[in-house]
């Protein structure tokens, strides 16, 4: 008969080890998104790829989210079992109102690419940029996860399944990207760009939910 599985109790350095882990991955975070967002923001626009553009201002946003999960791991070491606070609902606010934005300009912006037939220059950095996050997003999502079940905190296993979304924008780019590069058909970019704008607009409903609630499950992207 299997035995069930028992957490083992974690002594005070190990949960401050744990955390301070949990902590640097989430000022990590941060500062990739900050890199990655000045980089595709500079190529997408330089390139005119409205797609690459959309994911650098996308990874803009995560920083702000990213501030948010950073205050709940400082939180969390000081008071585990406090609930949500006041900062990180105004984080979360204010991430979904710059992701509703964000839907508005992506989608604006390729309807009219559409409508002129507009092409961008090159998408070959949207392909370099969008492999390099998929690499990235996997290794937090496994740092993370590894963390989160250590400690036995639901939250930041949450932080984590909540990071999948980043790659699934990341394939969208990717082959956005890919197939202009290989056919130079004109409205592939476009549609990349309205693929963003859906999943902004998944990330931006989920923000508001989870600011108005306990909840600490994402949206189903599925």
């Amino acid at each position: 008969m299997e035995k069930a599985h028992i957490s083992p109790v974690l002594n005070d350095a190990t949960k401050k080890r744990l955390y301070s882990i949990a902590l640097a991955l989430a000022i990590f975070t941060i500062v990739y998104n900050l890199v990655e967002g000045i980089i595709a923001t500079w190529f997408g626009y330089e390139d005119e790829s409205a797609t690459l553009f959309g994911f650098g201002v996308d990874s803009f946003i995560e920083m702000i989210s990213g501030l948010g999960i950073a205050h709940m791991v400082i939180r969390m070491q000081m008071h585990p079992t406090a609930n949500r606070d006041p900062f990180e609902r105004t984080a979360l606010r204010i991430t979904g109102v710059a992701f509703y934005l964000l839907v508005i300009g992506l989608t604006l912006t390729a309807v009219y690419n559409l409508w002129t037939g507009h092409k961008p220059l090159t998408t070959m950095w949207g392909v370099i940029i969008a492999v390099i996050s998929i690499v990235v997003m996997l290794f937090l999502i496994y740092a993370k996860t590894n963390v989160g079940h250590k400690l036995q905190s639901e939250a930041m296993l949450a932080d984590a399944r909540c990071t999948k979304v980043c790659i699934f924008m990341s394939v969208i780019l990717l082959v956005s990207s890919g197939i202009y590069e290989l056919t130079n058909i004109s409205w592939i970019d476009a549609v990349g760009t309205l693929g963003l704008a859906w999943f902004s607009f998944r990330e931006g409903r989920e923000c508001f939910e989870k600011a108005a609630s306990e909840s600490l499950t994402c949206c189903d992207h599925d």
